[in-house]
């Protein structure tokens, strides 16, 4: 795929990112670029078919095994999978059905628990019950009109002691960047240490295919 195409698709999410805000619907573009990639995962942009190669660094030296872990925003499944390998017991959700239907088929054999499920409207049952999370450019992928209620309803869901992975692109100021995906501030991530949580390393991270953008692997624990 040529510059230009890749600029073409950039811009159709752009572009559907803002019709559908207009009428105060922040997700569901997702499934339509599912939908209309027609089962081209080129079309979508943040699908690569494999792990995360930072979680897979984390779990080099983490042991997860038993523990109760949850995916958000799991796109095709791939993260999931690899938690789901290293022992957790793992429940992973996504607004886009495409999606879901998708993981499913991709990884029939698959012990992780795939659910349609929207972050801001999430079971109560859900609320302090995780050993482990891991987000992946969920809440980078959201406006910033609904930042702060998209990081309390994450932080919502783990376990005191538990453990929260925030993979995401960061921005230096907190000027409105242009998107999506809109980076997150420091003052956005201070959230999380109001809502009892503690920073535990910040691994930076660049990928190949998008050498200038800054992105980190954040570790917290939340502590009360």
């Amino acid at each position: 795929m040529n510059e230009q195409q890749l600029n073409d698709i950039r811009q159709k999410i752009v572009d559907l990112s803002l019709e559908y805000q207009k009428q105060d619907d922040f997700t569901g573009w997702f499934d339509v670029i599912y939908q209309e990639s027609s089962g081209n995962t080129d079309q979508i942009p943040w699908a690569k078919m494999s792990h995360h190669p930072a979680l897979e660094n984390w779990l080099e030296t983490s042991d997860i095994s038993q523990k109760k872990a949850l995916v958000i925003g799991c796109g095709l499944g791939d993260d999931a999978e690899i938690l789901a390998n290293k022992g957790a017991s793992v429940t992973a959700f996504d607004i886009a059905p495409t999606a879901i239907e998708w993981c499913k088929k991709r990884f029939p054999n698959s012990s992780v628990n795939y659910l349609v499920a929207d972050l801001l409207a999430l079971d109560a049952s859900w609320q302090n019950s995780f050993d482990l999370i891991f987000e992946s450019k969920t809440i980078q992928a959201l406006p910033l009109s609904i930042r702060k209620q998209v990081i309390a309803a994450i932080a919502s869901l783990i376990k005191p002691g538990g453990t929260l992975l925030i993979m995401t692109r960061i921005r230096a100021t907190e000027d409105t960047p242009e998107g999506p995906p809109w980076p997150v501030s420091a003052l956005e991530l201070s959230q999380f240490h109001q809502l009892g949580y503690k920073e535990i390393s910040r691994t930076p991270y660049h990928d190949v295919n998008n050498p200038s953008v800054e992105q980190v692997l954040i570790e917290y624990q939340r502590i009360n």
